[in-house]
């Protein structure tokens, strides 16, 4: 039917490759377009095709409510394998879910569009119809193919080409992003990942050989690229897109069902992923929840076999917490106070430009971001004038009229911020506009450790500088505080950099740049200690959902070489067992 979306894969016919209508039992018109009504496979829903939109319909008593419009998505003719349908989001599919899943009594009652609230009339928890149906999915074994991960991973190339100017007008909505940042972080870096997945997952998926010993000789031994099962991800609002969406490919490479739960901090981008992403994705295999912070606490409720988790330490705990009830192992992204060391010796113009751009991208809010420098005071008086001049070559005389400058997310958010000035003497910038969510680039200089701005990460376009004497005064600060997401050490004698690389410890490191070690896909991404647990980024996101399995497969045959392993033990065959088992240090051998 024109208009209809069409349903490809395993989520249409139970066989890759395969697609179906929107045939159904009656003809109905939902605002004024004829379509064909069918029953969803969600207990209580009625989704209607028409060449309007796809309609999903709500029971209520005997009768159906509308429940919204999802405009089709894919263009008129068959669609590219690894579409899935076009799937319903919030309350009423979990509500809906559970329903199917065995839940009793009467029909659910219209929800809020944010996840099922606590009067709900199922006596299980909300969403384990949802879990259970993924889980149902990924034990049927569709998601290990190649092939299959492969057209997954390809329909996300799609959302990203085909959404990518929603995806612009969302975050400018949200927070005043920049285009040319939110297309760099939310669109480039998240197709480098997704292309450099591609590229390898063939060689990733296989199996890993290993060495044998002795006895093993005729053996195969090897790792299998297990996936660990249902996944959740739970993603922060600062970079809305790019902290669900790459680690999402690395779950799908590794094979595994996923559940995703963006921010509801940015309504707009959340509205936008909960409408359009499961209509790429195979929707019996991927989900998109939406939920506050009541509703996720209700989802954490449910056994998951992995949870990857970005925000902050506090919450980050919550999540352990509820993780440790299930032995459920996480993934926790959190961040912490990036120091940034500034040597006497080194290019003053081009440090104030590599970090001005590291701190004041998308408005401070980025947990990579240098959080605080430390100089000596001579240092500091050069840096001044240089920080002045590189924020008004970035964002002008006025930066609150740069289009390159971004917004603080939310009022409360504001708030927070805004108290930190009070911290040291406002050197640079110091402007707010409330209304606007407008915080000026700022600098503050003379800032003492017990300042407020040293009490927590600022996560904003405040820049707090600390005087000390010299780099190990600057080692003992930071080592002093618990172990940062990303150190930053400037200067032009490699010595100094790597000296604060040595003696340091934290989450990653660059020397004479801030943000730019993010880029590489070769290099882990993570905390350590109270800024994070678990790495991710390129082949290390595959890895963390894939479950490598340790396998020996013996011959029947052979069973003489066995028999000096087995009772009653002599002498004789415990010598035979150690010089066949045993692992000696290179350069030593055994006499037989």
């Amino acid at each position: 039917m024109p208009g209809c979306p069409q349903l490809r894969g395993a989520s249409a016919t139970g066989q890759g490759g395969g697609t179906s209508g929107c045939s159904g039992e009656a003809e109905i018109s939902v605002m004024g377009s004829q379509g064909r009504i069918r029953p969803s496979r969600y207990r209580g829903i009625l989704e209607i095709c028409s060449g309007k939109g796809h309609h999903v319909l709500r029971r209520t008593g005997s009768s159906y409510t509308q429940r919204g419009m999802y405009q089709s998505l894919e263009p008129s003719g068959l669609p590219p394998t690894g579409y899935g349908q076009c799937s319903v989001v919030g309350s009423d599919a979990v509500k809906a879910a559970s329903g199917s899943a065995g839940s009793t009594g009467g029909a659910d009652s219209a929800g809020s569009g944010k996840g099922p609230t606590s009067s709900s009339a199922s006596s299980e928890n909300p969403y384990a119809g949802l879990v259970s149906h993924l889980r149902a999915a990924w034990l049927s074994g569709k998601t290990r193919p190649l092939e299959y991960r492969t057209a997954q991973l390809e329909a996300l190339g799609r959302f990203l080409d085909e959404k990518k100017q929603e995806i612009l007008e969302a975050t400018a909505l949200d927070m005043g992003k920049p285009s040319t940042e939110a297309y760099f972080t939310e669109i480039l870096l998240c197709k480098n990942e997704l292309n450099n997945t591609l590229n390898n997952l063939c060689r990733w998926m296989k199996d890993e050989h290993v060495d044998k010993n002795l006895v093993t000789q005729l053996d195969s031994a090897f790792i299998r690229k297990d996936p660990y099962g249902v996944v959740l991800i739970i993603a922060p609002w600062n970079y809305p897109i790019h902290l669900f969406l790459v680690p999402l490919i690395g779950a799908i490479a590794a094979g595994n069902c996923v559940i995703i739960k963006p921010s509801e901090i940015t309504k707009n981008t959340e509205k936008l992923v909960a409408e359009t992403l499961t209509c790429y994705l195979d929707s019996d295999c991927f989900a998109v929840v939406t939920a506050g912070v009541e509703e996720t606490t209700q989802l954490l409720e449910n056994k998951f076999d992995y949870i990857f988790f970005t925000g902050s330490a506090t919450v980050g705990r919550i999540i352990m917490e509820a993780a440790a009830k299930h032995l459920t192992p996480v993934t926790l992204e959190l961040g912490g106070k990036n120091p940034c060391y500034v040597s006497d010796t080194c290019d003053v113009q081009n440090v104030a430009r590599r970090v001005a751009w590291g701190r004041f991208f998308n408005a401070g809010q980025t947990c990579l971001a240098p959080d605080y420098l430390l100089c000596t005071l001579e240092m500091q008086e050069k840096l001044m004038p240089a920080l002045r001049a590189a924020i008004v070559e970035f964002f002008g005389s006025n930066p609150k009229e740069s289009p390159d400058f971004g917004r603080i997310v939310g009022d409360k958010q504001f708030r927070r911020i805004q108290a930190l000035l009070r911290s040291g003497r406002v050197a640079i910038g110091g402007q707010t506009d409330e209304k606007e969510r407008y915080i000026a680039p700022t600098v503050l200089a003379d800032v003492l450790p017990s300042d407020p701005a040293m009490q927590e990460e600022i996560f904003g376009p405040i820049l707090p500088i600390v005087v000390v004497a010299n780099m190990d005064e600057a080692i003992d600060f930071i080592n002093a505080r618990p172990q940062p997401l990303a150190i930053y050490a400037f200067s032009c004698d490699c010595k100094v950099v790597n000296q604060v690389l040595e003696r340091t410890s934290s989450g990653g490191f660059c020397g004479n740049d801030t943000l730019m070690h993010v880029t590489l896909s070769s290099l882990p991404f993570g905390g350590i200690g109270n800024s994070g647990l678990g790495k991710y980024h390129g082949k290390f996101t595959f890895d963390i959902f894939t479950h490598q399995r340790g396998c020996l497969h013996r011959s029947m045959g052979l069973e003489t070489l066995n028999s000096v392993r087995y009772p009653p033990y002599t002498p004789q065959k415990q010598g035979l067992m150690t010089a066949t088992l045993e692992i000696k240090r290179k350069g030593m051998c055994t006499l037989l």
